[in-house]
């Protein structure tokens, strides 16, 4: 049967198209024309349409569409999502894999979300019913009338292999954003922080639930997926509140407000959420409200001095009063705070790093990256990137980065990407060389753009990390491994004319060939490199 290949990505559209739009019927029959040869004359046009005859009763003509795949046709008289498309796509699939798995795998993805829907059906269908005994949320009622009419309406939901975080998590934004949207500002907005928050405590609720669940991992992954979504989400909302008119008019539900995010971010208990980064970004808001900041200090002084105080709950305590010296711009005085910690996290301050960047504030922005690298080094690949970052866009400010680099270094092989692009755009190709050497990177695993701008910049500087190279891969005594010395020593000899070295490559592959004399199998790709006699 011919075959023909599409790119990678198109085949997995093509592959959602099956699933999302036709039924496992059809795609059995399209799979039976396939098995049986019934699907001829494959053939790509403009880059987008596949075009293929399928034998059925008659010869049906055809034409897949990459790119608008409603546009797809076929001549036979079964419309849209027939059989003979199915065939011309389990065709398309073969250079790719087995397409009788494809099938089981399109019917099983098929049944799951058949089974969700009908689930989800029933919940709604239940929540509807539940509807006529709750009154929907009002502009008028209070903060919690709102949160306790979400409770009703989601009364019951469970995560499971059918309920995923992800499904409810667009369930509430679809059902409960609507009630707000005729709302006045501010308490528009001040509504859609609620059903974010909302969301945030039935996450955290669900991660509490699961813990002994067989499916916690892929519950706790999901929860911490959804929570960085809805932490964003509040992070771009919180700027837009105005803070002022809910003060003044809507003093009552903000008060409830801020008092919501104080009892989930000052409890300490154990959660996937940075319930703290939320209660921090919204009392930078109210800079202008001193008396409001005074007596919120005044209260977290108060439960500090509590005895007895649980660390967890101690160092979230510590952190929110360091904050309002933040606020205040006196971040010597919030470090010092922040030293008593029991235990410090890198993102609880990436907050700080943000807000410096938007202010361009750099020297702020130093003393704080100075303060966390001890932090750092023990912290996630993500925080660890996200520091690196901040440490670009300052070092960009000073006149020496040698700072910087001593960082870098510090933190190898870590920060090893960070490094050697950094190393790349500041053309400082010696040391990019060595931080290869040193990591033992072979030059088949570089983009070959870094190796030609090395070679162009000095040819001579790549001699030592194709030599090592090439000794690396004798080493590992193995065919596959002799040839990619080659590879190498092809790459290396023309190094070596561009150089004017010819003499100098002569005895080099002299001594190579005698040193590893007794390795038959390397002698044998040497001589098909026609590097000795």
């Amino acid at each position: 049967m011919l075959k023909l290949q599409i790119p990678k990505n198109r085949m997995n559209e093509l592959i959602g198209h099956l699933r999302d739009n036709f039924d496992p019927a059809r795609l059995e029959r399209g799979w039976a024309y396939y098995h049986k040869g019934q699907v001829a004359e494959l053939e790509l046009k403009d880059g987008v349409e596949v075009h293929a005859l399928v034998r059925g009763t008659k010869r049906y003509e055809v034409i897949l569409d990459l790119d608008q795949f409603g546009k797809s046709e076929c001549s036979c008289p079964d419309g849209d999502n027939c059989k003979h498309m199915a065939a011309v796509a389990f065709a398309l699939y073969a250079p790719f894999g087995r397409p009788e798995l494809l099938l089981q795998q399109l019917k099983q993805a098929i049944a799951v979300r058949s089974r969700q829907q009908a689930k989800q059906t029933a919940v709604s269908k239940a929540a509807e019913k539940r509807q006529d005994r709750f009154e929907p949320p009002a502009s008028d009622q209070a903060p919690a009338q709102w949160q306790k009419f979400f409770d009703q309406q989601f009364y019951g939901f469970s995560l499971g292999q059918q309920q995923s975080i992800e499904l409810f998590y667009s369930a509430v934004k679809e059902k409960l954003l609507p009630y707000g949207e005729g709302w006045e500002q501010p308490l528009r907005d001040l509504y859609t922080l609620h059903v974010l928050l909302f969301v945030m405590r039935k996450i955290e609720q669900f991660y509490q639930e699961t813990k002994t669940s067989y499916l916690s991992y892929y519950i706790e992954t999901g929860c911490r997926t959804v929570g960085r979504q809805c932490l964003e989400e509040l992070l771009r909302l919180v700027p837009r509140l105005d803070v002022a008119l809910l003060a003044e008019k809507a003093s009552a539900p903000w008060k409830e407000t801020l008092g919501l995010l104080a009892e989930a971010a000052l409890s300490g208990k154990e959660s996937p959420l940075s319930w703290s980064t939320v209660y921090r970004s919204v009392w930078w808001r109210m800079t202008t409200f001193p008396a409001w900041m005074a007596e919120e200090r005044a209260r977290l002084r108060r439960m500090l001095d509590a005895p007895d105080l649980m660390p967890r709950r101690r160092d979230a305590l510590l952190l929110a009063e360091a904050h309002f010296a933040v606020i205040e711009g006196d971040d010597d005085a919030a470090r010092q705070k922040l030293e008593g910690l029991s235990k410090r996290e890198a993102r609880d301050y990436f907050l700080y790093l943000h807000r410096c960047y938007e202010e361009e504030a750099w020297d702020r922005m130093l003393a704080w990256l100075r303060w966390l690298l001890p932090v750092v080094q023990r912290a996630q690949q993500e925080e660890l990137r996200q520091f690196c970052q901040y440490w670009m866009e300052a070092v960009q400010r000073q006149s020496d980065d040698g700072e910087w680099v001593s960082v870098m270094i510090a933190l190898l092989p870590r920060t090893y990407h960070f490094y050697t692009a950094y190393l790349m755009k500041a053309q400082r190709y010696k040391a990019w060389i060595d931080l290869q050497l040193s990591n033992r990177v072979s030059p088949l695993d570089l983009y070959s753009l870094d190796l030609q701008t090395v070679e162009k910049h000095d040819p001579s500087l790549m001699l030592p990390l194709f030599h090592q190279a090439v000794e690396r891969c004798i080493a590992e005594k193995n065919r596959t491994a002799y040839k990619n010395a080659v590879r190498l020593l092809k790459k290396l000899h023309t190094l070596y004319k561009k150089l004017n070295r010819s003499n100098d490559w002569d005895d080099f592959i002299y001594r190579l060939a005698m040193k590893y004399s007794r390795l038959r199998a390397l002698q044998e790709e040497l001589r098909k490199g026609k590097w000795i006699p």
